[in-house]
């Protein structure tokens, strides 16, 4: 959508407009101006830009999912056959109970963030997969309890 943008681009009424959208994004231009101080005119014109240049990936909601039932997370650990990677990060990525796929370093290749409903469901994700023929082990840990959980790191002044 955007094209890459330079970091040195940006400059402090963007990094505000960013900081304030990461916290609410269904403000109106009106709230941004207020919040801003500046006219919603160039708050309008500073969106369309902030969005046109890709920094704006999308607009969403943050749903808790407790609220909702699922009642377990877990942190999968993944060793892969080393060829198929990006295939088997593929496969895992297409399953609907995947929060997040990380391409990883260490003595693991792939990390999987997840949530089910119950265990069960979690034991059901695990052999699925297992029964994918470059999955050569997984290890598996049981969130007990969240501490914090931001997907957003701070948004900081241009260097």
């Amino acid at each position: 959508m955007g094209k890459n943008v330079k970091y040195s681009n940006i400059d402090e009424l963007d990094l505000k407009i960013l900081e304030i959208l990461r916290d609410d994004s269904r403000i109106s231009l009106k709230e941004l101006s207020m919040k801003t101080g500046k006219p919603v005119s160039t708050i309008h014109e500073r969106m369309k830009r902030i969005i046109s240049r890709g920094l704006v990936r999308k607009f969403t909601v943050l749903i808790d999912y407790e609220k909702l039932g699922y009642q377990v997370k877990a942190l999968i650990l993944i060793n892969v056959d080393g060829k198929h990677i990006v295939e088997v990060e593929k496969y895992i990525a297409s399953h609907p109970n995947v929060l997040a796929v990380y391409d990883i370093t260490g003595e693991f290749d792939v990390a999987v963030l997840v949530t089910f409903r119950t265990i069960s469901e979690l034991d059901n994700f695990v052999k699925w997969l297992l029964q994918h023929p470059h999955i050569k082990q997984t290890r598996t840990s049981i969130v007990f309890r969240t501490v914090k959980e931001s997907i957003q790191p701070p948004i900081g002044s241009p260097g």
